[in-house]
């Protein structure tokens, strides 16, 4: 068998050419797309031969009673489709950071009931969970390093807490052997009408389970890249933009050229609301075949939730007219003050370490060091040592990116701008002043200067 992208198997099930023979399906990568793959491939199954599927909730699922469910023969005619949706058979501790840093999008953008699935899915994948989840809180750093191999992020995780403790109790359990069972399962065959779908957004590729499966089963990758590089953008354009068509076409609709610029602006990388804000504007055009760029001001508002990192970003290019205008976006979508400050204390923060890394004798970091040098050289160096574990995981470009925006600033002046973040959310929690007062003071003074904040040395920023 063979991984395929999301775009081949899209043409392979558009065919009339058969599918690849297989009774495991794995899709893996960003959750709307991984739906939709799941959708157009158990329509194309049924089709073939009539069955019947059976829907399982990752969140609830007994692995052991699917494994026991898929090796035992139905009593029901035809095809039986079991379909497991955002299934956790295939994470470890491994993913765990990754599975965290969508915890806190999720919480920094209000959606509550995705923050509380992201963080079940850790608590089950450490074998956490129990009847009553342990606290976030109240493990220790050391511990959470060996217990999650990331470094316990900073701060209150009262927040974590308490959407753990609200999410409902699971019967999934890893189990240590858990992985081999199914690939035991697959060796000796499961009944001919079986067939089991997983959808997931994280997997560990590096877990026999997953090389097994990509060696003989059928596993499709969904998975887009992230980040604020040129070439990440352009690939999420691409696909919001066929996303986007594809919608329109159900309608018999095309779109301006000069809008989709607009609506990626304003959506952001979000296929669902891709698809829902295509379908809003194909039924506000009416009988027009064209959607244009007044259609999409009528009806498109900026809700872009990668407006956060867009903010981060311009704050590190230093340009405050396009910080300021990125503030505004946020506080009128209806983002607390109190979650923009803490994105830009944890990016702050990151500098920090980074710019201190720099500052270590060896391996020794220069001003100007090439993406080349920084992956061969200088980034396995910085690996063999045990203190910056965890803190340099990511891809190895976008590390670079963020070591080579590091070297612009020096630690004394990261410092102070951490003491005004302090000052600034004891002014929100207890001011008067109308939050945006706040923050745009904030930002005119980190990215102007204060009289307190001096360049230390040439090239180095405040």
């Amino acid at each position: 068998m063979a991984l395929f992208k999301r775009t081949e198997f899209l043409n392979l099930l558009g065919k009339d050419a058969p599918l690849p023979e297989s009774q495991v399906y794995l899709i893996f990568g960003e959750r709307y797309l991984c739906r939709e793959i799941a959708d157009k491939l158990q329509h194309r199954l049924l089709a073939e031969k009539p069955g019947a599927v059976q829907n399982i909730d990752g969140d609830t699922e007994d692995p052991g009673r699917t494994l026991a469910r898929l090796m035992s023969y139905s009593l029901l005619p035809g095809r039986q489709l079991y379909r497991i949706g955002d299934s956790r058979i295939l994470h470890s501790k491994s993913v765990a950071a990754d599975i965290w840093r969508r915890a806190e999008q999720a919480f920094q953008a209000g959606r509550s009931d995705h923050c509380r699935r992201h963080l079940q899915a850790i608590a089950q994948t450490v074998d956490l969970e129990g009847d009553s989840p342990a606290p976030f809180s109240s493990i220790p750093a050391e511990a959470w390093q060996n217990i999650f191999a990331f470094a316990k992020p900073q701060g209150n995780l009262d927040w974590a807490d308490r959407l753990l403790s609200e999410a409902a109790p699971s019967a999934a359990r890893r189990g240590g052997d858990l992985a081999e069972r199914f690939i035991d399962a697959f060796q000796r065959g499961l009944p001919a009408d079986n067939l089991l779908l997983l959808t997931t957004e994280t997997v560990d590729k590096r877990q026999r389970l997953f090389t097994y499966l990509k060696k003989h089963q059928t596993v499709v990758d969904c998975s887009v890249a992230t980040g604020a590089t040129q070439a990440v953008q352009s690939e999420q354009k691409e696909l919001i933009r066929e996303l986007m068509q594809r919608t329109l076409a159900d309608f018999q609709k095309k779109i301006e050229p000069k809008a989709v610029e607009i609506f990626f602006e304003r959506v952001g990388f979000h296929p669902v609301a891709v698809v829902v804000e295509s379908e809003k504007l194909a039924h506000y055009s009416g009988d027009r075949p064209t959607i244009t760029i007044a259609d999409l001001e009528a009806m498109v508002a900026n809700n872009r939730e990668g407006a956060l990192y867009e903010l981060t970003d311009a704050f590190s290019r230093r340009q405050p007219a396009q910080a300021l205008t990125v503030l505004s976006r946020l506080l009128d979508q209806g983002i607390h003050a109190l979650a923009i400050l803490s994105t830009m204390r944890n990016f702050i923060r990151r500098q920090l370490i980074y710019r201190s890394i720099q500052l270590q004798p060896e391996p020794a970091w220069h001003h100007g060091m090439q993406a080349r040098e920084f992956q061969n050289s200088y980034l396995p160096a910085l690996k063999l040592d045990e203190r910056w574990k965890g803190v340099l995981d990511g891809h190895p470009y976008a590390l670079y990116m963020n070591f080579s925006r590091a070297g612009g600033y020096s630690c004394t002046g990261l410092k102070r701008w951490l003491a005004l973040l302090l000052e600034t959310e004891f002014r929100l929690k207890g001011s008067p002043l109308p939050p945006r007062l706040v923050l745009e003071e904030l930002f005119l003074r980190m990215l102007r200067g204060t009289p307190g904040l001096t360049r230390t040395k040439p090239g180095e920023g405040y």
